[in-house]
């Protein structure tokens, strides 16, 4: 294997980063050259490093330095390359390049072109770093990197204050996560004195082993931990706030970081680590339901979002809860599998809604679109294919054996609960899938759209199209974790999966697929709270940020600053008493100790 090719896997997009710095207030030309060209380049390079690892199937680790040795603890920059990593990496650097390439066209005219490309790649390379990372340090140092640069772009538009709202929003919210996810790390350490994660999970399952079917308390500790951080990064519950806000950065960066990299960063985290999970069934069990509850309560929210970008926001953490459902029920292929289709077809559909968005000059608002589908072919077609995938229409998308495959998966573990919330899920999806479709789509025109069709836009979406319905057929034979013949009454389960999720398709097309203008409903009750993200947001704000902000005021008040007066006061006044002693007449020196020795001997002398 042509190990040697590994770091500059890594290493394209940070030069591309640092010459997109250098480049700033010059030719656009240049900076998508930059910025383009070093993904396309690192796209290659995972290319080769895949084709060689087919063909060896051996795992290839390149050591690049130590970074430093203190008191037994000397983590190596490594970096390590097998199956899971391998399709970590074909998503992040195709899919990947193919959003540069729109991006290129997508922000022409923007003052910060440059900047914004060097922000791209530097997020790139941190997300590269996160999956190759040999030990848990230096794929925690891609975690905080991604997070850094993740808000970087969502408040690139910062000259609008609701950005840089919605970037500090983010950038708190994971921090929690990512607080959760440096103590299991640290318990990991002191426990089994390692952080390279191959040696990790082997001293794990020698000193933990499950017992009666119980895992050990400290494996279910670091477990519970690590799922904090994972909840975070992937905007599930119950740290998922942060993500529908965040779509106030650009669309690539949507389509980026909010589809295809950094919100799978949790389910990478727990496959890689599966080997660990694998002794805690408590934590696997909390995997499950995080996934299950999640799937349903952002399914519903997509329902009645009017904001094209939120919806698919919403939809992102649905998908993404399905891929935690996988992981509970140990069906880790699955997940990656899902993981793999959902960056197709949820990049194409941030990139079409992108196409929409320019077109109707920034108009994002769903009921001020409609009949767009004459006038927007190419959006259209992106948005019809990408939303089949979406919900999973049966044996012509990718997303159809991906998501299928979890659903066995969750009827095979003998989690029926899961199973009928992942098919909930289902109908929820198509429901809302082709709700946008049809809105924005069909009916009445609500406003003229302009667009000037562009190579850089065009070619990444019919790249996308392709992938999203031949992706899921091609790599299904590969990751079958449940064939449909084996799983207990398979035809039927197929036949409800399948039924579930065309009849959400044909509800929204009963509902919204009139050729006449649709108006929204009003926000009252039950559709309010939904539309609000179940109230998450205000419960959050009055269970933590008031309390806080009241403290902060409480420190302001006068009160307070009356009792911090009165201390200073006082230590100004026994300061002046103890420097009046001091008066150099050796008298009074002498009388004071005399004094102290009789107070002294009277104390003694009483006890």
């Amino acid at each position: 294997m042509s190990t040697a090719l590994l770091p500059w896997v890594i290493g394209a997009p940070l030069l591309g980063a640092a010459l997109c710095f250098v480049w700033q207030g010059r030719s656009e030309r240049g900076a998508a050259l930059f910025g383009v060209g070093s993904i396309t380049i690192a796209a290659l390079l995972s290319a080769l490093l895949g084709s060689d690892y087919l063909r060896s199937g051996t795992p290839a680790q390149v050591h690049l330095w130590t970074w430093f040795a203190v008191d037994g603890l000397a983590p190596a920059i490594s970096l390590y390359l097998d199956g899971l990593s391998l399709t970590m990496l074909g998503v992040i650097t195709g899919v990947g390049a193919l959003i540069h390439l729109y991006a290129s066209w997508y922000m022409r005219g923007d003052p910060r072109y440059a900047r914004f490309f060097a922000y791209m790649n530097l997020f790139v390379a941190a997300m590269l770093l996160l999956v190759l990372g040999d030990n848990l340090l230096a794929l925690y140092f891609g975690w905080e990197g991604v997070g850094l640069c993740s808000y970087l772009l969502i408040g690139f538009w910062h000259q609008d204050p609701a950005n840089g709202y919605a970037a500090r929003k983010a950038f708190i919210t994971t921090r929690v996560g990512d607080t959760l996810m440096a103590l299991g790390l640290l318990l990991l350490f002191r426990e089994l004195g390692t952080l390279d994660i191959q040696s990790l999970i082997q001293q794990a399952q020698l000193r933990w082993p499950i017992q009666d079917g119980q895992g050990h308390p400290l494996a279910t500790a670091a477990c519970l931990l690590l799922l904090g951080g994972a909840v975070g990064k992937s905007a599930q519950l119950p740290l998922q706030t942060w993500l529908p806000d965040a779509m106030a950065g650009p669309t690539p960066v949507s389509a980026l970081i909010h589809a295809a990299t950094m919100v799978t960063a949790g389910v990478y985290l727990i496959a890689r680590l599966h080997g660990l999970f694998a002794l805690s069934p408590v934590a696997l069990e909390a995997v499950g339901w995080v996934g299950a509850l999640t799937l349903l309560l952002a399914g519903g929210a997509a329902l009645v979002q009017t904001d094209i970008k939120r919806i698919l926001a919403y939809s992102t953490m649905s998908q993404i809860g399905y891929m935690f459902l996988a992981l509970g029920c140990g069906a880790y292929s699955a997940a990656i599998f899902h993981l793999m289709t959902h960056a197709f077809f949820k990049a194409l559909l941030f990139m079409a809604a992108g196409s929409v968005i320019l077109a109707l000059h920034h108009e994002q608002d769903i009921f001020k679109m409609g009949g767009l589908r004459h006038k927007l072919p190419v959006a259209f077609w992106s948005f019809l294919i990408g939303s089949g995938a979406l919900a999973a229409v049966p044996f012509i998308t990718a997303g159809f054996y991906s998501k299928d495959e979890i659903l066995f998966a969750a009827w095979g573990s003998g989690h029926g609960l899961w199973w009928a919330m992942g098919v909930g899920g289902a109908f929820l999806t198509g429901l809302y899938s082709f709700r946008l479709v049809f809105i924005v789509f069909w009916g009445t025109a609500q406003s003229a759209a302009q667009t000037r069709p562009h190579w850089s836009e065009q070619l990444p979406l019919f790249t996308l199209m392709l992938l999203s319905v031949i992706g899921g057929a091609l790599a299904l034979p590969a990751v079958r974790s449940v064939p449909v013949l084996e799983v207990h009454h398979g035809l039927i389960l197929l036949l409800v999966q399948m039924g579930v999720g065309l009849a959400g398709i044909g509800l929204a097309w009963r509902r919204y697929g009139r050729p006449v203008g649709l108006q929204r409903q009003p926000l009252r009750g039950w559709r309010r709270l939904i539309h609000d993200g179940w109230g998450f947001d205000a419960l959050y704000d009055r269970l933590i940020c008031r309390p806080w902000m009241g403290l902060a005021q409480l420190n302001r008040a006068d009160v307070v600053d009356s009792a911090y007066t009165g201390i200073v006061n006082l230590n100004q006044a026994a300061h002046r008493f103890a420097r009046s002693t001091q008066s150099g007449y050796l008298r009074l020196y002498a009388v004071g100790l005399a004094f102290g020795l009789i107070l002294l001997a009277g104390v003694v002398a009483w006890t």
